[in-house]
């Protein structure tokens, strides 16, 4: 059992703060939104980001950053990704000598190029940083539906401490040493839901879909092998897990956001449709930068960043993936 500070107090962070919760943690959640706050302290409830979903009773919430702070060493952060650094300059001062950093964003820093991991390790001059990552949509994670995860740190003491920290017997949490690996598969994997989005949003099949999700994956294999990452990760639950439920789930904000895209031709009508943050649209280009600067060949992820740039339609996409001479199928080649 140990005390644990989430930080955010949206959708994502309130359903971490309750795994943790009936992993038998005690818990307590910061959030800028003091209306927030107070009813997940007086209701037991986040109805902004959760519905009428009742979190657990001996969950507390605090909107004081110095109280969140001083309550553990063993920090969960659920931010949005591009806020990251901004956030962590700001609260370096207040952080615990030895801190333990575990992140939940799945996503590439525009600025930089760098992955949440690293800006942890550069901001608050620390290796002592972790990774949660999987398929896990909040909107079936916070009903105890069972679901997997993997736990990936530099250490694997670490990656098992943290897997105990977070497993509940709806939540099946396994362990990695290979952070790069797993933390690029979450971050490419919403570029690659957007494909299917698109391809949905078109009218086109389960044979597409097939295509475009087993294409992907292998660029995500491809890409992380380039940079030194061990390619089955893309294989486990950061990978093919995490893009199974991204592609498969209307529940997903890429897929969703892609499927809208796909029928109107339209960057502005998507937009306008889906007003939360959408990862994969902000991260395309960024993705696509950092297999080019490898010399990686990403005939999908290409694709979608040239749709959200602007520079083609989807159908234009579609076409030309589908004018890409094809070679031996191969997992990482």
């Amino acid at each position: 059992m140990s005390k644990v500070t989430v930080f955010g107090a949206g959708q994502w962070g309130s359903t971490m703060a309750q795994v943790l919760v009936d992993a038998g943690n005690h818990v307590l959640i910061w959030g800028r939104d003091q209306k927030v706050v107070d009813e997940i302290n007086q209701m037991h409830t986040n109805s902004k980001y959760l519905d009428n979903n009742v979190l657990p009773t001996g969950l507390r919430a605090t909107s004081d950053l110095h109280e969140a702070f001083d309550y553990s060493s063993i920090y969960v952060l659920a931010v949005p990704a591009q806020t990251l650094r901004e956030n962590l300059k700001t609260w370096k001062p207040l952080a615990s000598q030895n801190a333990l950093f575990i992140s939940t964003l799945k996503g590439i820093e525009l600025s930089s190029l760098q992955r949440m991991s690293q800006i942890i390790e550069e901001v608050m001059e620390t290796y002592n940083v972790a990774i949660i990552t999987g398929p896990n949509l909040a909107n079936e994670l916070i009903l105890r539906q069972p679901a997997g995860a993997v736990v990936a740190a530099h250490t694997m003491i670490n990656a098992e401490k943290i897997a105990k920290m977070f497993a509940t017997p709806y939540y099946r949490v396994y362990t990695s040493i290979d952070v790069l690996g797993c933390e690029y598969a979450g971050a490419i994997k919403s570029v690659i839901a957007l494909a299917v989005g698109m391809s949905i949003g078109m009218g086109f099949g389960e044979n597409t879909q097939a295509m475009v999700i087993t294409r992907g994956l292998n660029e995500v294999a491809r890409l992380s092998a380039a940079y030194g990452a061990d390619p089955l990760s893309a294989a486990g639950l950061a990978g093919m897990g995490d893009l199974v439920a991204s592609c498969g789930s209307p529940l997903s904000r890429n897929r969703t956001f892609g499927e809208i895209l796909g029928r109107s031709g339209s960057m502005q009508t998507a937009r306008e449709q889906v007003v939360k943050t959408v990862e994969g649209v902000a991260s395309s280009g960024a993705v696509l930068e950092i297999a080019q600067r490898i010399g990686i060949e990403v005939p999908v992820i290409e694709a979608v960043a040239d749709v959200c740039a602007g520079s083609v339609t989807p159908m234009q996409a579609f076409d030309r993936l589908m004018e890409i001479t094809t070679r031996s199928e191969n997992f990482i080649r």
